[in-house]
């Protein structure tokens, strides 16, 4: 398995150009959140209800933390804090009843301006060699963050 250095090594290769990063800072996150949306969405039966896992999400949530846990402890606080984040938005959306419709249409957008960054870049998505890459894109913007603020890992 990959370290985190190798990770982040291996995603910046097809993340160079400062458009493509600046698009990638927004669109990573927003992916994210409409994935964890679209698995809120999904049926969930009853009886595996409890506590404060009522969906797929929180099981999909605790599954990709333990992924960032293995690689880092202090992107994985990041990435808790961003995966909470994401379900509390998630859980207000669904409220007011309009969760799927939001995260399809920003799903969309937001895979528009990834393929874009790209075509700028002139390089081909990570995930298209690796599909964990659609994990690592997360925690490769959560490091960015952490760089402009000084956080060493």
């Amino acid at each position: 398995m990959r370290t985190f250095s190798q990770w982040m090594t291996d995603y910046g290769v097809s993340h160079q150009n400062p458009k493509n990063k600046k698009i990638h800072n927004v669109c990573v996150p927003l992916i994210m959140l409409t994935v964890v949306g679209f698995i809120w969405s999904l049926p969930y039966p009853e009886i595996l209800k409890f506590g404060f896992v009522e969906n797929w999400a929180y099981v999909f949530v605790a599954a990709c933390l333990g992924f960032y846990l293995s690689l880092n402890f202090k992107i994985f606080v990041g990435m808790l804090i961003q995966t909470a984040l994401a379900l509390v938005i998630c859980h207000f959306l669904d409220q007011a009843g309009i969760l799927l419709p939001f995260c399809i249409v920003v799903f969309v957008l937001a895979w528009i301006g990834q393929f874009y960054g790209h075509k700028i870049e002139g390089k081909k998505p990570s995930f298209l060699e690796d599909l964990v890459f659609l994990l690592i894109g997360p925690l490769w913007v959560t490091k960015a963050l952490y760089d402009k603020l000084g956080i060493r890992l």
